[in-house]
């Protein structure tokens, strides 16, 4: 293990192989402490080679960084003063297996080897040289190399700082306990997506993964973290094979179509994957429709986007925050053959890098190849760029010199170099030295670990934009640390649309519809509209209003249902009103002709008593059509009661009597000559008034059981449409008891129509007979007719107008044939034709017998 110089050959532009002796693919730095170095120099090689052609960027540049920050180290008399950092540096191929393989070299030294059996020629101990010690190791690139490389460092309890490794399982401390981290593990850009999305205002999205470690574990945390967090799902989750067939793409497409209000998209893919997803977007017509959230693997590469930045357009993405070291870049570009001999691949880098080719010995220069000079400069003769994470390789060179040096100052304080103590160097208690390291990284920002071992996230946002931009391309939006700051002001979408675009499952439900959820996904739901009487109490509920209430328009409250009584002007009021109006006034003209002709033969012929009661009776039917008309009130509701049976009670207990008395006196007439009995007026008045005291007294009975007064009725009028629901202001009389109060009057009727029918026979001598009967068969019909009409309203929105006009209008119609049929052809004579209204006898020359029975005109 001689000095670096003893590796260098003496002809700078010759490389012999024989320095590959021990360490076929390594580098060593001499120094006090040696750090191991894992870096992806080769790619991963063809079937059956190890490795392949070589990693410029992600190999050179980042090894090369790590002996720039040891150069930077060992030059700084503040760390680690008076001692040297040094280095073994292997190529892991891009393959987890041949790096296990390599970093069997860190391991050797731990390894307790049994030397107790070996004897040199002279009998002494052998004297074998130990193999250096490798206090913690550099790396690796890729999270599947570390993930091999940390299960074996950790038996031998070398801790191990990554650079680049992003998958989330190297989190668990319980597996990979001696694995730190100078990058964000993929859980925080996940947490980072999921924040972005909400930001958004999207609840509904699909995700799109590369089969492999990145691909799945990001997603998986992606879906994880988003179940914890509520309030996001996912529609479809779809993984890209690793050897995708034709039409792959396009089915990939459909799929995500399948749920086509989830337009935003995560995705976490390789280049490659990338591109093809935008091509099959572009075929499907579907510019526009997905909203791309891609992972650090899309970043801002110009690579996946070339030819679809339509496609792309408005895809938001994510990069830890990165800054270019400028030192690095004076390091590395002044490095030549001459001063850069320490690195082993740097030939080979050279050879690729100016697309020349050195001379080696026994080896033929190639015709076709320009030989190189070594006079060409990087960045001069070739295209520079650093690599972009260069930053954290420093970083984690760093993050170890500082736990060296707080522990040389715990351990050896005040002794230069290292001391006893410190020799050998314990794993662990390194592994808590870097832990606690806190201190400003190469970028100026604070390098710390977590207890997970993993560093603080630190992400910028991207957008990419095209329309109405000068510099069309990725635009810095936002940033993440460990919360989000977003500028959706400055976000635009496809065609520059500056409102976010939904990427929703449901929309939210209008006022007065209540969310049915579906089942098992939390972020769908259907409408339903509080139908009916109900109204909207919560997102989730409808209840029906209270009976005196109905819905909003908007239902989301009750509001009091409209109260209505029969109006004046309502046709329903006016006709029955005008019909009883005439028939007062044709009432009052009987009444007064009757009056102003009351000692005529022909008022006196028609029993005076009786006729005054009776029109008494035809003029309070009249009347109640104005009670039933009134606004409802105590006093109304008290007469309602007591005139509605009342009225015809009287004219039909005055018409009963009537026909009673002249059916009794012909009867009697036809078996002796001797009149009957109670058929004197006053007998009559007598009669008539016992049975409307029947009525009068069943209504004061009512009244005491059940007082006069008010309802609203609302379920009379509480159609299917709420619009049109109405409370009724009314008396507190049903159907029942208005049929109950007129019972009464009906039995009258019927009665009086039998005897009207048995009466039929009586000489025309006695005038009131035939007419009676007339007016009872009318009456009859106009009741029968009633009957069908009342109570065939039940269902009507104008139930009670209907009905209120049906009963008014009937009433005045049976009042108007008992006037009309009794009284009207006595006023025609008494008032057109005075010379009839004279006694028979003065009429007539001749001697008339009169019948037996029949009363003195």
């Amino acid at each position: 293990n001689g000095s670096m110089r003893t590796l260098m050959p003496e002809n700078p532009f010759s490389v012999s192989p024989s320095h590959q002796h021990f360490h076929p693919h390594s580098i060593k730095i001499p120094g006090d402490i040696t750090l191991g170095g894992l870096f992806p120099i080769h790619a991963r090689g063809p079937h059956g080679l190890p490795c392949g052609e070589l990693k410029k960027e992600k190999g050179i540049h980042r090894m090369e960084a790590m002996l720039y920050a040891l150069d930077q180290i060992n030059s700084d008399a503040e760390l680690l003063p008076n001692i040297t950092l040094g280095a073994r540096i292997l190529d892991t191929c891009s393959r987890d297996t041949y790096a296990l393989e390599q970093s069997l070299t860190f391991v050797q030294a731990l390894i307790q080897k049994d030397t107790s059996d070996i004897r040199c020629s002279n009998g002494e101990p052998p004297l074998i040289r130990k193999p250096e010690r490798v206090v913690g190791v550099i790396g690796a690139s890729a999270s599947s190399v570390s993930i091999m490389v940390a299960n074996i460092l950790r038996l031998f309890e070398i801790p191990q700082v990554s650079y680049a490794s992003t998958a989330p399982e190297l989190s668990d401390n319980n597996r990979y306990d001696f694995f730190s981290r100078v990058v964000p593990p993929d859980s925080y850009q996940a947490q980072a997506m999921l924040d972005i999305v909400r930001a958004l205002g999207w609840n509904y999205v699909s995700t799109l993964a590369s089969e492999g470690n990145y691909g799945e574990s990001g997603v998986e945390a992606f879906m994880q973290i988003s179940r914890e967090a509520g309030g996001v799902c996912i529609a479809q989750s779809v993984k890209i094979p690793r050897e995708p067939t034709a039409g792959e793409f396009d089915k990939i497409i459909r799929r995500l179509m399948e749920t086509s209000n989830a337009r935003g998209v995560i995705i976490f893919a390789n280049e490659d994957d990338i591109k093809r997803v935008l091509e099959a977007a572009k075929r499907a017509n579907l510019t526009g429709h997905f909203l791309f959230v891609g992972s650090d693997s899309w970043g801002a590469k110009s690579s996946p986007i070339t030819e679809l930045e339509d496609v792309a357009e408005g895809a938001v993405t994510i990069l830890p925050k990165r800054t270019s070291i400028d030192g690095f870049d004076q390091y590395f570009v002044s490095r030549s053959l001459e001063n850069n001999r320490r690195n082993i691949w740097f030939a080979e880098f050279w050879e690729d890098d100016f697309r020349c080719k050195l001379t080696r010995p026994g080896i033929k220069p190639d015709p076709d190849k320009k030989k190189c000079t070594g006079d060409e400069r990087i960045g001069r003769d070739s295209t520079y760029e650093q690599e972009g994470k260069v930053q954290f390789v420093i970083d984690a060179v760093y993050a170890v010199a500082h736990a060296l040096h707080n522990m040389h100052q715990d351990l050896c304080p005040g002794i230069p170099g290292v001391c006893s103590s410190m020799d050998p160097l314990e794993g662990r208690s390194l592994l808590d030295y870097i832990r606690a390291v806190h201190f400003n990284g190469s970028a100026g920002t604070s390098v710390l670990f977590n207890e997970n071992g993993d560093a603080p996230g630190r992400y910028d946002i991207f957008q990419f934009q095209m329309t109405n931009h000068s510099h069309p391309g990725y635009h810095v939006i936002g940033q993440w640390t460990n919360n989000l700051r977003l500028n959706l002001e400055e976000m635009q979408w496809s065609g520059g649309d500056r409102s976010v675009p939904d990427s929703i499952c449901s929309f939210p439900c209008k006022p007065g519809e209540r969310k049915k959820m579906v089942k098992g996904v939390p972020c769908c739901w259907h409408c339903e509209l509080c139908d009916g009487y109900q109204y909207q109490v919560d997102e989730f509920n409808c209840e029906t209003c209270p009976s005196d209430m109905r819905p909003a328009p908007n239902r989301t409250t009750c509001r009091p249902t409209p109260i209505i009584k029969l109006e004046w002007n309502s046709p329903w009021a006016l006709v029955p009103a005008s019909l009883a109006m005439l028939g007062i006034l044709a009432t009052s003209a009987v009444v007064v002709t009757f009056i102003r002709f009351n000692d005529t033969p022909i008022v006196r012929a028609s029993g005076r008593e009786l006729s005054y009661v009776l029109l008494t009776g035809i003029f309070l039917i009249y009347l109640i059509t104005f009670l039933m008309i009134a606004e409802p009130g105590v006093v109304v509701c008290a007469f309602r009661r007591l005139l509605l049976g009342l009225g015809m009670a009287i004219t039909y207990s005055a018409m009963l009597t009537k026909t009673n008395r002249i059916y009794r006196i012909f009867e009697q007439g036809k078996r002796s000559v001797t009149p009957p009995k109670f058929i004197s007026p006053t007998s009559q008045l007598a009669i008539t008034f016992i049975l409307i005291s029947v009525q009068v007294l069943g209504v004061f009975v009512w009244f005491a059981v059940v007082p006069p007064h008010t309802i609203i009725d609302y379920e009379e009028q509480r159609p299917p449409n709420p619009d049109f629901a109405r409370g009724i202001l009314k008396c507190d009389m049903s159907d029942l008891s208005i049929i109950c109060c007129l019972s009464y009057s009906i039995v009258l009727m019927v009665t009086c129509t039998v005897y009207a029918v048995k009466s039929r026979g009586v000489p025309e001598t006695f005038n009131e007979a035939k007419p009676i009967g007339f007016t009872m068969y009318t009456t009859c019909i106009v009741w029968l007719a009633f009957v069908p009409i009342f109570f065939g309203t039940a269902q009507s929105t104008e139930k009670m107008f209907i009905q209120t006009a049906t009963l008014t209008v009937s009433m005045s119609l049976s009042a108007s044939v008992s006037l009309g049929m009794l009284y009207l052809p006595k006023v025609y004579i008494i008032v057109f034709h005075p010379e009839q209204n004279v006694q028979k006898r003065k009429r007539s020359f001749k001697v008339t017998t009169t019948p037996a029975g029949t009363p003195n005109p």
